[in-house]
């Protein structure tokens, strides 16, 4: 276990030791600081003159994985472990051996983690209640997590954390505390599985576990916290993350997807242009490192600003290097197909990925989008299944955001039916909730469909001042592709539909101006097969036969 400031090294021997030398002492006061990268420079001169003993060799791994030098802390951890088998501290060189392993895991060497692992099992196989028999479990809590065995690893976690109370070991019975709550979050037990997750910042957050384990509590919690829409709690643990990096200028570790999170969240809060350049320094940062997962969602956050603002072609780059990394480009590339006008290739990969989602959350990432894509492909009753399954989702979890993006989705899909009065409802409870989060641009979205629902009901004042309130938003926050939207003149509005619905309206407002199918399809970003289905079902409906027909009956019963 690396030892936290405030805690001696329970493997120290009892003798007084001797002064240290000036670089030892220089040292030890860089590590007290937390300046890594000068303790761990330190060290090693110290080291050159004369060999390190247990406590200093230590140090000396511990400023090395933290500075971002894995060679000299796996160098380092294997001559301690060496130096505590041959004074007999069994118990002492297996945690060490624990420590390289779950290193070599986290950097994807899974031969040589096990193989280190496998030496903890036998150095403690003589000492059954010693507090590292708890951190071999949480190598197997990793390994039930990977296999999507949640239930495996709340029992095993649960073990690790009983071991780490009775032991008095803060990092073990919090480590394990914010596996255990990581899993329960993947079982649906929201509730109980955030209270753990809580508990173990609160831990991170006083002091009482050490750096290294400090840094993969935030990170993890975190990342969790996004994964089931915990906005309001991951914007608070992102602030702490933030202040403890800050306290620690020379930490090189925990600035990958951590700071990604801390990205996500600026672009929440409206400053894309921070949001992006913390994105790009986080992928430069990674460039040469050995964390391919924080550089892909590095290029995946870029990805997503770029988007918004209209700039595709360097969002496709940005999609295509998260994918190359390893990242699920999706739903953000079927997002960019669709503001392309790709409608068909969109709607065929957002479809693919909701139906190859492993679990009901990662579905819930992808089905907006499905919902905004299959409403634009005309698939009504795509859009309508996917809010359904969304508001399931929704219904099961105490997150109030899940539930905004599912009453979102509602009133989007009531609106595409033609029922004005239906939608509005659903759209105003998803504005008041992204409000109170204090996410500007989603908010801007929902008061443009606010005001197309007011339009259609004739309320006109309250739909410009709707589409005033986003105009400005869009303005500011350099959101192109939303501001040429809004630009665009507002459907017609008539009492009597004939059983169009809104989107059907639209297009025969266009087509009465004498567009083609081909020019409709690139004026509202649908497929031309989409305009098709269209035309035919206004025919249909209207019971008329040819386009002329229809423009006649639009004006004669005021539809354009």
């Amino acid at each position: 276990m690396p030892p936290a400031a405030r805690r001696p090294n329970r493997t120290a021997g009892t003798s007084v030791p001797d002064a240290p030398t000036p670089e030892l002492a220089r040292a030890r006061e860089a590590y007290a600081r937390h300046a890594w990268r000068d303790a761990l420079e330190a060290l090693s001169e110290a080291d050159r003159l004369s060999p390190l003993e247990d406590q200093d060799l230590e140090r000396l791994a511990w400023s090395a994985v933290l500075a971002g030098h894995d060679d000299s802390y796996f160098a380092a951890l294997e001559r301690l472990h060496d130096l505590r088998v041959a004074a007999g501290q069994s118990c002492a060189a297996a945690r060490v051996a624990i420590w390289l392993g779950l290193r070599l895991i986290a950097i994807g060497e899974a031969g040589r983690a096990m193989g280190w692992l496998g030496r903890a099992e036998r150095l403690t196989e003589s000492q059954p209640d010693c507090a590292e028999r708890g951190y071999l479990l949480i190598p197997r809590v990793f390994a039930a997590l990977s296999r999507r065995n949640a239930h495996e690893a709340c029992e095993v976690a649960r073990q690790a954390i009983e071991i780490g109370d009775r032991l008095d070991e803060p990092d073990l019975a919090n480590f394990a505390r914010m596996l255990h709550g990581q899993a329960l979050t993947m079982l649906g037990e929201h509730q109980a599985g955030l209270a753990l997750l809580d508990e173990a910042m609160l831990a991170a957050t006083r002091g009482l576990l050490s750096p290294l384990v400090t840094g993969i509590v935030f990170c993890t919690v975190i990342g969790c916290c996004q994964r089931v829409f915990a906005i309001d709690r991951s914007r608070e643990w992102t602030a702490a993350l933030d202040a403890w990096c800050r306290s620690q200028p020379q930490l090189a570790i925990f600035t990958g997807e951590c700071r990604v999170h801390r990205s996500e969240i600026m672009q929440m809060q409206g400053a894309w242009q921070e949001a992006i350049d913390e994105a790009r320094n986080v992928a430069e940062r990674l460039r040469s490192s050995a964390d391919p997962g924080g550089i892909a969602s590095a290029y995946y956050q870029q990805g997503e600003i770029l988007r918004l603002r209209g700039e595709y072609a360097a969002a496709e780059t940005a999609y295509r290097s998260a994918s190359q990394h390893g990242r699920e480009p999706q739903p953000g590339f079927a997002l960019l197909r669709l503001a392309c006008g790709q409608i068909e290739p969109a709607a065929a990969a957002i479809r693919q990925v909701v139906s190859s989602a492993p679990d009901a959350h990662a579905r819930a990432r992808y089905l907006p989008a499905a919902v905004d894509i299959l409403l634009a492909a005309g698939d009504l009753e795509g859009a309508e299944q996917a809010a359904r399954d969304l508001e399931q989702i929704a219904a099961g979890s105490p997150i109030d955001i899940l539930g905004a993006l599912a009453t979102h989705a509602r009133g989007s899909v009531q609106y595409a039916r033609g029922d004005a009065h239906g939608a509005l409802a659903p759209l105003r409870h998803a504005f008041s909730s992204w409000q109170q989060v204090g996410a500007p641009y989603l908010c801007a979205r929902l008061r443009v469909e606010i005001a197309a629902v007011l339009h259609a009901l004739g309320d006109d004042d309250g739909a410009d001042l709707e589409r005033d309130a986003a105009r400005e938003v869009f303005r500011e926050l350099g959101a192109a592709p939303d501001l040429k939207r809004l630009d665009r003149p507002a459907a017609p509005r008539s009492d009597a539909t004939f059983g169009l619905t809104t989107r059907e309206l639209e297009v025969l407002r266009l087509l009465a101006t004498g567009r083609t199918n081909r020019a409709i399809s690139q004026e509202l970003f649908l497929s031309e097969k989409t305009i098709d289905r269209h035309v035919s079902n206004i025919f249909t409906k209207l019971d008329v036969p040819t386009r002329a027909a229809a423009t006649a009956f639009a004006y004669q019963h005021k539809l354009v």
